[in-house]
């Protein structure tokens, strides 16, 4: 009798575990960290994070440092396409267009940091992403706004908490209709920057840091937070992070 309750139980446990093994998962992300300008020393930790939060919220990523896999045939089986600290030229002009395709057909894009500092010369990329990276001060700590409260993973930002970060000022809006969540105080950091060819002095009273949009069939969502590889661990920053993923992949709020 003992043999026959432990030979059921273990047979009800092997089939619980098949079917939780093949539950489909929620969606299929494709995470990008090429660069070919500055290397960000917090890829690692974001790559981490990004896998972490595919095991919490239940859905897959594939990493690629390069870009070399980015044609039709390959983008079909996902829903959002990541550029984590992403910089420079990365795509020639056949995966710029297999990436256009991928947002047309209606998925998303999600950017982290300095994805707005990738591809300045291809047009339909710097409406993707709603803004590029001008300059930029050392690092600081800053009070952060909420800006709208009608986006999910922002509950705590509320109350202008103190955040260290670099704080990207950004140039014009390269297209209409951003919707802009989280903002920064440009009056509790010194914005000023310059280099052998920049000068930057800030942005003034609206200084956004983070926004979506929808785009060209699709969806897009960018975060300038993300240079300290620290960051990758604070569970605010990842909250934000999975909401800005979860809406490109799915356009659920």
């Amino acid at each position: 009798m003992r043999l026959s309750r432990f030979f059921l139980s273990s047979l009800i446990i092997l089939v619980n575990g098949f079917f939780a093994k093949a539950q489909p998962k929620q969606f299929k992300a494709l995470l990008l960290t090429e660069t070919a300008g500055w290397h960000h020393e917090s890829i690692p930790d974001g790559i981490a994070a990004i896998k972490e939060l595919g095991n919490r919220h239940f859905f897959d990523v594939q990493w690629h440092q390069e870009a070399g896999k980015l044609n039709d045939k390959y983008l079909e089986s996902f829903q959002v396409l990541i550029f984590l600290n992403t910089t420079g030229n990365i795509l020639d002009s056949a995966e710029q267009k297999a990436v256009e395709r991928f947002i047309q057909s209606g998925k998303g894009y999600v950017g982290i940091h300095s994805a707005s500092d990738t591809e300045y010369d291809w047009e339909w990329y710097t409406q993707l992403v709603g803004r590029m990276f001008f300059l930029h001060p050392p690092i600081q700590t800053a009070r952060l706004q909420l800006t709208a409260n009608t986006f999910p993973g922002l509950q705590g930002f509320t109350g202008n908490p103190l955040w260290t970060d670099e704080w990207y000022e950004f140039g014009p809006e390269k297209i209409k209709g951003l919707n802009y969540i989280l903002s920064v105080d440009e009056s509790s950091y010194n914005p000023a920057a310059k280099n052998a060819t920049k000068e930057a002095k800030g942005m003034g009273d609206f200084h956004p840091i983070a926004w979506y949009h929808d785009f060209d069939g699709g969806r897009s969502f960018y975060t300038a937070l993300g240079h300290i590889p620290a960051v990758y661990r604070d569970p605010v920053f990842l909250q934000h992070l999975y909401a800005g993923i979860y809406w490109a992949a799915t356009g659920k709020k």
